[in-house]
């Protein structure tokens, strides 16, 4: 099997496996610190459980830096600024997540903390709890930001390579796109528009399915998908002109 044949298999498994993480991350471990009565109450009777949605939710993360990794030894013969770019956000979306689920942790302790509380304590507790709940959404809210970049930077290497078809990637950039401005709305004082998340999750899945049937196209299919280009005309037009002369 050819190298980077290979290489985008893995990167497509991972790619699975990092959606079904966040999934069950977001739709089902972490849940108890946003439904009522509030996590104040919630927390610390399902502490192991959110334990493990943090755990999770740092190795999840980390995929990205995997994915990085795997990809450079490929990427990096295309372009090499880019695939620096990408491991380096690959590291900062790591960072994040550790800062985020410091924070999750946070909300739990808070938590433990409000059940052992005498009432004129809990009191005292509700006046944190704004403090501690905001450091876990602004933390949240800047880590799926800087995963929207890096998204954008990744499908744009595949565009640029042609180690996927140019429309699937270009699909890619413009759900990257339409993330980060969903997710950015908070910034500005609006909620999070979710109708906008929905293309990023199309693309990953059709992009994590494509990867895992065919991987990365191989060196001489990206030669013939770079003679296509547009611009590919002009350079043979130069080359005959220099040719004549």
């Amino acid at each position: 099997m050819e190298a980077a044949s290979r290489v985008g298999r893995i990167i497509g498994v991972l790619i699975i496996m990092q959606m079904v993480g966040s999934a069950m991350v977001n739709g089902f471990l972490e849940a108890p610190l946003f439904g009522a009565p509030g996590f104040l109450v919630n927390a610390a009777p399902h502490s192991r459980q959110i334990g493990l949605a943090a755990v999770l939710g740092l190795v999840t993360e980390a995929m990205w830096l995997g994915i990085a990794v795997t990809a450079f030894t490929i990427v990096y013969q295309r372009t090499q600024r880019m695939a620096l770019w990408f491991v380096a956000l690959a590291v900062v979306i790591l960072a994040m997540a550790v800062v985020e689920n410091i924070a999750v942790m946070s909300m739990v302790s808070l938590s433990e903390a409000y059940a052992r509380a005498s009432a004129v304590e809990r009191e005292q507790l509700q006046t944190v709890r704004v403090v501690v709940a905001s450091a876990r959404n602004w933390a949240h809210f800047m880590a799926r930001i800087i995963d929207g970049v890096a998204i954008f930077v990744f499908y744009a290497v595949l565009y640029r390579c042609a180690l996927i078809p140019r429309a699937l990637a270009g699909f890619g950039l413009i759900a990257a796109v339409l993330m980060v401005t969903a997710v950015g709305m908070p910034i500005f004082g609006h909620d999070v528009v979710f109708p906008m998340l929905a293309p990023m999750g199309v693309s990953q899945l059709l992009l994590a399915l494509w990867l895992v049937a065919k991987g990365f196209r191989s060196q001489a299919s990206m030669r013939e998908a770079a003679a296509e280009q547009p611009d590919a005309p002009d350079e043979r037009r130069g080359e005959q002109g220099a040719a004549r002369r």
